[in-house]
C-alpha cells in the first residue's frame, strides 16, 4: 500500500483499524491461496502443494519466522538464559529451525489435504478465526513490547467488539454454523497457548503472537480433519 509521507501511520486510529483488519488478512491469504489450487488444478496434487505453500508467502512467513524465535527462546529460558535476549537475537539456533521445519511441514500437509479433499471451508475458517483469536489476545493481555503497546491504544472494546461480530458473521457466510464453534475453539486455543508460553518465558511479544497463530491454525485444520472428514 502506498502512504502520503504526511499519513501519521502511529496514529491510534490507524493502529485500531489495522487490528479491526486483521482477520481479513487470513481470508484474503487462504482465498489467494485456494485461487491458485484452482488455477493449477490440472497439475493433480502438485497443485495442492504450490498452493499451500503460497498460503504462508502471501503473509511473508512473518508468524513461520517468529516459530523459530520462540523456539529458541523456550530452550534458553530452559536452561537458565535470558529469553527475551535469545528472542530478540536475530540469528538462529538449532531448535528453532528444527521446529520452524516441522511447524512448516505438518501446516503445508494439513492444507494440502483441505485443498484435495474440498474442504476449502475449513481451511477459510481456520485462517479467519485464528486472527480473531490474535485480536482477543491484544485486547485482553500485556505485551513486552512498545509497538504492540501502540496498536493496543487504538484498539478499544467497540473496535474489538465490532470487528469480532463482522467477521463472525463474514465467517457464518462461508462456512455455516460451524464457524461459531471454530472460532470459539480458535480463541480457547489462543488464550492457551500464548498464556503458556508467556509464563515460560516471563513475557508475551510479537513472536508470542505469531507462533500462537501458527500453532492454533495446526490445531484447527487437524481437528477439522479429525471430525468432519
Amino acid at each position: 500500500m502506498r502512504f502520503k509521507k504526511s499519513n501519521d501511520l502511529s496514529h491510534p486510529k490507524v493502529m485500531g483499524a489495522m487490528l479491526f483488519w486483521l482477520p481479513l488478512a487470513g481470508l484474503v491469504s487462504a482465498g489467494g491461496s485456494i485461487l491458485v489450487y484452482l488455477l493449477l488444478a490440472k497439475l493433480g496434487w502438485l497443485s495442492a502443494v504450490i498452493a499451500a505453500l503460497v498460503y504462508p508467502m502471501l503473509y511473508g512467513f512473518l508468524h513461520t519466522e517468529a516459530v523459530a524465535d520462540v523456539a529458541d527462546a523456550l530452550y534458553a529460558a530452559h536452561s537458565g538464559k535470558d529469553a527475551y535476549s535469545i528472542i530478540k537475537d536475530p540469528t538462529i539456533g538449532a531448535m528453532g529451525v528444527l521446529w520452524t521445519v516441522a511447524a512448516v511441514l505438518l501446516k503445508t500437509v494439513l492444507i494440502v489435504y483441505l485443498l484435495m479433499h474440498g474442504t476449502w471451508a475449513l481451511f477459510v475458517a481456520a485462517a479467519l478465526s485464528s486472527r480473531m483469536g490474535l485480536e482477543m489476545l491484544f485486547f485482553t493481555q500485556t505485551f513486552r513490547s512498545s509497538f504492540i503497546q501502540t496498536l493496543q491504544r487504538g484498539f478499544d472494546s467497540k473496535r474489538f467488539g465490532g470487528s469480532i461480530a463482522l467477521f463472525l458473521l463474514i465467517g457464518l457466510a462461508v462456512t455455516g454454523t460451524r464457524f461459531f464453534l471454530i472460532a470459539a475453539l480458535a480463541m480457547g486455543v489462543s488464550y492457551l497457548v500464548a498464556t503458556r508460553i508467556g509464563k515460560k518465558l516471563g513475557f508475551l511479544n510479537g513472536d508470542v503472537l505469531g507462533t500462537t497463530l501458527e500453532i492454533t491454525e495446526i490445531i484447527l485444520m487437524l481437528g477439522g480433519v479429525l471430525l468432519w472428514l
